[in-house]
């Protein structure tokens, strides 16, 4: 830790420096907050942004879901309109098998019939009837045009027998044709049936789409948020450091102080008892002298010189000396 440093290593730290150090720190610390905040508010955004998308995410996947039970149920209901309309086909198949045999009834027909058309054989047929019902004829010449009837007659029979197969074919066609209208309604319903499919399905897709795309962009919120959280918890964790080296460094000047102030008393001790010793030495020096003045007064006096008032003092004052040593 930071503290330790400035505790082990002895970092020498003045009252200037101090201060301008842990307000720097706390500088840091509130430029930290504030990028903290800013994140935080925007982690709330993301948040808010991100939920809305998964709410709608879940109704469009709601929304889809009901598109598909549409969409499958109209495409079963086309697989059934197809079966229907493929099971009146099928009936159409054997009429026109049977319409095919009747042609071919017909063109062997066509093969035997005479090189005159059925309207000239009855004009003909009909000239003679008209003959033989209107003028008197001898019996020869009604036997002849008797003959010539059952000729045009048998003559006929042929076409006769063309007209009853394309009858035949006339109802074969109009049987067919309800089944054609029934295979036509079954069509047009599957159709528009299938045409509605094929609207739900391209609205299902384009939900979809759009579904993915909400989701992609509530994923991005969601790693924005994430990594907004993990620089929020750097950041925490930046600030615990700093809160820490502020700590150190206020450790370190409260053990500069108690260090300074320990040394000061010592100082001081020391100082006092310099002084006192001082004191004594300055006192013993003083004495001496005194006793040298007062003892040369003394010898003075004995040999009747004169001596100063100071000096009378001093022998004075060893006399005292003396005598308070007695």
């Amino acid at each position: 830790m930071l503290s330790n440093n400035f505790r082990s290593e002895g970092y020498g730290l003045t009252e200037k420096q101090t201060p301008s150090q842990i307000s720097n720190i706390n500088i840091q610390i509130d430029k930290l907050k504030q990028q903290i905040h800013e994140n935080s508010e925007q982690i709330k955004k993301f948040i808010e942004k991100r939920d809305q998308l998964h709410e709608k995410v879940r109704k469009s996947r709601e929304e889809i879901n009901q598109l598909k039970v549409e969409r499958d149920a109209l495409n079963v209901r086309v697989k059934e309109l197809k079966q229907q309309r493929d099971a009146v086909r099928v009936n159409v198949t054997p009429i026109m098998d049977e319409v095919k045999v009747l042609n071919d009834k017909i063109d062997a027909l066509k093969k035997n019939l005479p090189r005159i058309s059925r309207q000239e054989l009855q004009q003909e047929l009909d000239a003679i009837e008209w003959k033989i019902s209107t003028t008197s004829l001898d019996l020869q010449e009604e036997r002849r045009l008797i003959d010539n009837v059952k000729e045009l007659e048998t003559q006929l029979i042929g076409y006769k027998k063309i007209a009853i197969q394309h009858k035949k074919i006339k109802e074969l066609i109009e049987h067919r044709k309800t089944f054609d209208a029934q295979a036509d309604v079954y069509h047009k319903e599957l159709t528009d049936i299938a045409k509605r499919s094929q609207d739900l399905h391209a609205v299902l897709m384009e939900k979809t789409s759009v579904m993915r795309r909400d989701r992609v962009e509530a994923d991005g919120l969601h790693k924005s948020f994430i990594t907004a959280k993990e620089q929020n918890n750097l950041m925490y964790e930046q600030i615990r450091l700093l809160i820490s080296q502020a700590t150190g460094i206020r450790l370190a000047l409260r053990d500069q102080y108690h260090v300074r102030r320990k040394e000061d008393q010592v100082r001081r001790k020391e100082d006092d008892d310099k002084r006192k010793l001082e004191q004594a030495e300055r006192a013993v020096k003083e004495q001496a002298i005194k006793e040298k003045i007062g003892s040369e007064a003394r010898e003075k006096l004995n040999r009747g010189e004169k001596v100063s008032w100071d000096e009378f003092a001093m022998m004075l004052g060893d006399g005292e000396d003396s005598e308070a040593e007695a």
